[in-house]
């Protein structure tokens, strides 16, 4: 098992599946399927270095669940598991 430690003010994220069925009940194939917007946060780096050497705090943390943007960060797969790793600055929002 490979574990992903992000660097600085990067996260990784858990990316959460696609809705497999709209708001009007209609079931969607696979094909139609648009790509997952929404993540939970499995690791958090130290923070944005900044100009004295310390670290800024993170606004999110392990275990948030964010919406990002749709093209964000970089698709990763460890052991069968779609994963994304962007920087702190490419989430949207958090939920709550």
């Amino acid at each position: 098992m490979t574990t992903i430690k992000p660097l600085d003010d990067r996260v990784v994220i858990h990316v959460l599946d696609a809705e497999e069925v709209t708001a009007g009940g209609i079931v969607l194939p696979e094909s139609a399927k648009e790509k997952p917007q929404r993540g939970r946060i499995t690791a958090t780096g130290k923070g944005r270095t900044l100009k004295n050497g310390k670290h800024a705090p993170m606004s999110v943390k392990k275990g948030d669940e964010v919406i990002f943007g749709r093209y964000a960060g970089t698709d990763v797969t460890v052991s069968d598991v779609e994963y994304k790793i962007m920087r702190e600055n490419e989430i949207l929002a958090r939920c709550d």
